[in-house]
């Protein structure tokens, strides 16, 4: 496989995203002593940045590997929506799918001190959209989908992903041979029966399954079950640093990790998805294209904080 062509066939590729976005808040400080009111460090605050999480974060990291991306998801009425946004279409992102609804923008954040995360908070609202916006969700996603390669749905069980939502991506995707890959979220295992690829880690794998993962064997044990209890076309299980294993139809492979260095893994199932659901709609195999995103992941883990790659950088990567 030529992995440079496929890179360069990125730009050429259109990726819709659909998912629960978020706001990811980031307070960076230095920690020198503990407080005297409990025994908790007292964080010195330096500087503080807002970056892109969940399905806002999937369409950055299309984009940034030289795609287009459009992204269907909700925003709260607030400032926190607003800033969003904002960062959205800064980076490029299509924005003309988002829905303003009266509840908060979903924010993480997290207290980072020499390079340590001190503590995390969220703030979010993670109630199940219902009837009336999931129909105007569903109209808006039918009627711009034949003009896309792929579809990404980025479940982080804030509300968004439901399995009306998938049964409605699937009834005009599959007629239609559009790959639809999901990053999935334990809970809603059974929402993703008949999509084209899931992206689970060990723990959501071993949950999704009911096999607890150990070793080799049981993990072969409990892809074949997700496989066959999911109807899925492939499975991907991002194993740290281990890898990952590719589970098709009639063959696993199992792909040994590139990652020198590993700083924070915040975001490394956003690049993976991303990266994959690209490569295979620039034409890579589903080997290929796992082969890719593994190469993603290696960069944006070597980042502190959610990152992305570009496609300089996973070219470099091969070379």
């Amino acid at each position: 496989m030529d992995f440079q062509k496929i890179i360069k066939r990125f730009r050429k590729r259109k990726i819709l995203v659909i998912g629960d976005i978020i706001l990811d808040h980031y307070i960076w400080g230095k920690v020198n002593r503990i407080s005297p009111e409990a025994p908790v460090p007292v964080v010195e605050v330096t500087r503080e940045s807002f970056l892109l999480g969940g399905a806002a974060n999937v369409a950055h990291n299309i984009v940034s590997l030289g795609a287009q991306a459009t992204v269907i998801g909700i925003r709260g009425e607030d400032i926190a929506g607003e800033a969003l946004q904002g960062i959205l279409e800064q980076k490029g992102v299509d924005c003309s799918g988002l829905f303003t609804e009266n509840r908060p923008t979903t924010v993480k954040t997290r207290v980072i001190a020499h390079n340590q995360q001190v503590v995390r908070f969220d703030r979010e609202d993670s109630k199940y959209v219902d009837g009336r916006i999931l129909k105007g969700i569903l109209s808006s996603i039918r009627s711009i989908l034949d003009s896309y390669d792929a579809v990404v749905v980025s479940d982080y069980r804030k509300g968004m992903v439901t399995e009306g939502l998938i049964r409605g991506i699937l009834q005009k995707a599959k007629p239609a041979g559009i790959f639809v890959a999901v990053d999935p979220k334990v809970g809603h295992f059974d929402f993703y029966k008949g999509v084209s690829l899931i992206t689970p880690n060990l723990q959501e794998a071993s949950l999704g399954s009911g096999i607890e993962i150990m070793d080799d064997v049981s993990l072969v044990k409990a892809g074949r079950a997700l496989m066959k209890k999911l109807s899925l076309g492939s499975l991907l299980i991002t194993r740290g640093e281990q890898g990952m294993s590719l589970f098709e139809k009639e063959r696993i492979t199992h792909i040994p990790t590139v990652a020198r260095k590993v700083y924070d893994v915040t975001g490394a199932g956003d690049t993976v998805i991303s990266a994959f659901t690209l490569a295979h709609a620039a034409g890579a195999r589903l080997e290929d294209a796992a082969v890719i995103a593994n190469h993603a992941a290696g960069i944006v883990v070597a980042e502190v904080g959610t990152a992305v790659a570009s496609p300089d950088q996973l070219a470099q990567s091969f070379n």
